[in-house]
């Protein structure tokens, strides 16, 4: 549990810190930036299964079609996650974006309490409460519908939940998500450079390495947060995501 908790602080820490990175690459189109996350980080995973030796669980998963689709559907959340989020904070939206993470743990709350049978405490539900009307409150000042801050809250819960009660491991898990992605990712990207609109094309060495670093700096939180997933209550995950985007929200 304590080990859990320190995982997941880590991977919102790092999160936190990422509209930092993403301003670096404002003028590059948000959907162009996610293939690179994908493809970088592709080759960082696999890089990191390489030095661990760690390939005996790609064995016989062409035999668990459940598996692989259950895969294939937690790396179609998280496509859109990032795709979202990055495009949230490029266009001047980190408000919204910030609001989808603060609505996050009371879509966590809900989805332990109806596919886990998880049951908070008073204190907890209290939290709860405390949240929702913060969440309805700035609702309520925008005055408009969050369509930003619920796509990021729902596919991210759902993604979340899907990582807990998956049967790989958080490196092997990722990484497969990461190659189921990545023939996609590569082919948009090929035929972006063969259209000569590709920042591959047109941009400069700078922005190939701020895009290459993408790999480790998405799949580093990324493995930490399904080793946390793995070790704590949905509940307990949410909120320390709720604290970063909190304070995001008070500078923006």
């Amino acid at each position: 549990m304590n080990r859990g908790v320190a995982y997941a602080a880590l991977a919102y820490m790092g999160w936190g810190l990422m509209p930092i990175y993403f301003k670096q690459l404002a003028h590059v189109g948000a959907f162009e930036v996610v293939m690179h996350r994908t493809v970088w980080a592709m080759f960082f995973l696999l890089g990191v299964l390489l030095v661990l030796k760690r390939w005996a669980w790609l064995r016989g998963l062409l035999r668990e079609p459940r598996v692989l689709g259950a895969f294939a559907l937690s790396a179609l959340l998280l496509s859109c996650n990032w795709l979202v989020y990055v495009w949230a904070v490029q266009n001047q939206h980190v408000l919204d974006a910030s609001l989808g993470y603060f609505i996050l743990p009371l879509v966590n709350v809900a989805l332990g309490y109806v596919f886990l049978h998880e049951r908070p405490r008073p204190g907890q539900w209290l939290a709860v409460f405390v949240a929702a009307t913060g969440v309805l409150w700035l609702t309520v000042q925008t005055d408009r519908l969050p369509w930003i801050a619920l796509l990021l809250a729902s596919s991210f819960g759902f993604y979340g939940l899907l990582r807990k009660v998956a049967v790989l491991g958080a490196l092997e898990g990722l990484a497969l998500e990461t190659m189921m992605l990545a023939p996609v990712a590569m082919a948009v990207l090929g035929f972006g450079v063969w259209q000569g609109q590709s920042i591959l094309v047109q941009g400069p060495a700078e922005t190939m390495g701020w895009l290459m670093l993408a790999g480790p700096l998405t799949a580093v939180p990324l493995l930490l947060f399904a080793a946390g997933a793995r070790r704590i209550p949905m509940a307990t995950l949410g909120n320390g995501h709720s604290r970063i985007h909190r304070s995001q929200i008070c500078r923006a």
